[in-house]
């Protein structure tokens, strides 16, 4: 699985690279050139079955896709595309209603950015969804490194951890987005204290973007289908109503 890790891996001498998913001839070579201006390494696709088959060819870090095309459309591309990778997908779309956000978020998606945009946007949403978070350790990196967090000893156990970027339940790999990965983080290095919804997030989507708690819901809902037993009835992220969430290790 690709490490949920953003490593701005350009800054090793590795170019970063990032494909982007857009029927439009012209916003997507303008996309292209100011991209490759910056140092990625662009892969085009003007339809969804040509950028899945593009991902399961190249190690992708990052993805921009629009929503409105062809044959496959953006929110289905998404759902193909999940299970191949946990890079980070932000949508660039004119359709900009409360639902096709939510529809977007909850298919994999992990950002949304409104037609028309300024490209600096883009660029700046690239960045802040490929940026490693701070890890504030609870416990020695040693410890963490050779053991992981152990969050759920009940069923598995649910063992996260964030040096290897992995979560396993009783030894299994469990598939984390980027944006699951650094909201899980949070949670463990705040176990036991409620994080209003604000909080998360300024803390996982670390430029605020469009300022919709909306987004924190939809990917604690999908956070829970992994990491708890029932996500119907949570036992791990909980619900503090009219607060937040709270995760408790069990």
């Amino acid at each position: 699985m690709t490490s949920p890790l953003g490593d701005f891996r350009a800054h090793a001498g590795v170019a970063t690279h990032v494909l982007v998913l857009e029927d439009d001839y012209g916003l997507r070579t303008s996309l292209r050139l100011v991209l490759e201006q910056d140092g990625y390494s662009v892969l085009e696709a003007s339809d969804a079955e040509t950028a899945l088959t593009l991902l399961s060819e190249h190690a992708v870090d990052v993805m921009l896709v629009d929503l409105m095309l062809g044959g496959i459309d953006g929110f289905t591309f998404i759902r193909n595309a999940r299970p191949q990778t946990a890079a980070p997908i932000l949508i660039i779309s004119a359709r900009d209603s409360a639902q096709d956000v939510v529809a977007a978020l909850e298919a994999g998606a992990d950002d949304y950015v409104r037609k028309p945009f300024e490209v600096e946007e883009v660029k700046a949403r690239l960045n802040a969804a490929l940026r490693r978070p701070s890890i504030i350790d609870r416990t020695s990196e040693s410890t963490m490194a050779s053991h992981g967090m152990v969050l759920d000893s009940r069923h598995g156990p649910l063992v996260f951890d964030p040096l290897a970027a992995t979560l396993k339940r009783g030894g299994a790999d469990l598939h984390l987005t980027h944006t699951e990965f650094k909201l899980l983080l949070t949670l463990t290095e705040n176990a036991g204290h409620v994080m209003s919804r604000a909080g998360l997030l300024n803390r996982v989507w670390s430029d605020g973007h469009f300022g919709d708690e909306r987004i924190v819901d939809v990917h604690i809902r999908r956070l829970r289908t992994k990491i708890e037993p029932d996500p119907g009835s949570p036992e791990l992220v909980l619900t503090i109503r009219g607060l937040g969430y709270r995760l408790e290790v069990r």
